[in-house]
């Protein structure tokens, strides 16, 4: 589509960087790679998670792994 305007925001659940239109901006939306549904919000903004949210959910994961092993 022509004239459309994107931004980068990470998926919080597999941390890949997506491109979203900024139509979509504070609606939910689906990551296309593992399907994790998150809400768009500007990368810009103070609202926006922090970069290393991707790994604080990847120790939980292992945290979650490591007690499943038990």
């Amino acid at each position: 589509m022509a004239g459309t305007t994107n931004f980068v925001q990470e998926c919080p659940t597999c941390g890949r960087g997506l491109q979203i239109r900024v139509a979509y901006l504070g609606r939910k939306v689906a990551c296309q790679h593992c399907e994790g549904q998150f809400q768009a919000c500007d990368p810009e903004s103070s609202l926006y998670p922090p970069s290393d949210s991707s790994l604080t959910l990847l120790r939980r994961a292992q945290e979650l792994l490591d007690s499943s092993d038990s």
